[in-house]
């Protein structure tokens, strides 16, 4: 089954490099793409995806307020923070906030990773 994924970037080149490394991936499909916070929160509203990866320094609304409103409007939907600013600090954050993984933009491999084990089976 085809799992479907909404990244929130600023960087129309960071969207499209982890647009095309996500879709590497068989059953992964990149449902849409969104600017800054708020363009996640309406388009999570309506695409409905399976996981969403948020960069943190984005306008309008960062990835931890966006989080915060995704995990209200949706409480099991995964998602995973893609970053420049992975500090201890921040993950304590980010796991407050609703975000299920924090993923350095240094260490981009480990976004596969982690969405895989997002979506394995838990036994």
């Amino acid at each position: 089954m085809e799992k479907c994924i909404l990244i929130a970037d600023d960087s129309p080149i960071i969207r499209q490099v982890l647009r095309k490394t996500l879709e590497e991936e068989d059953t992964w499909k990149v449902r849409g793409e969104a600017a800054d916070g708020r363009q996640a929160i309406e388009k999570a509203q309506r695409l409905k995806p399976d996981v969403v990866v948020l960069d943190l320094s984005m306008p309008v609304m960062n990835g931890l307020e966006a989080a915060r409103e995704l995990r209200r409007l949706f409480p099991s939907l995964p998602v995973v923070m893609f970053t420049m600013f992975d500090t201890p600090e921040l993950a304590d954050e980010a796991l407050s906030a609703g975000i299920s993984a924090v993923v350095s933009k240094f260490e981009p491999g480990s976004l596969i990773g982690e969405i895989h084990a997002l979506f394995e089976p838990v036994s």
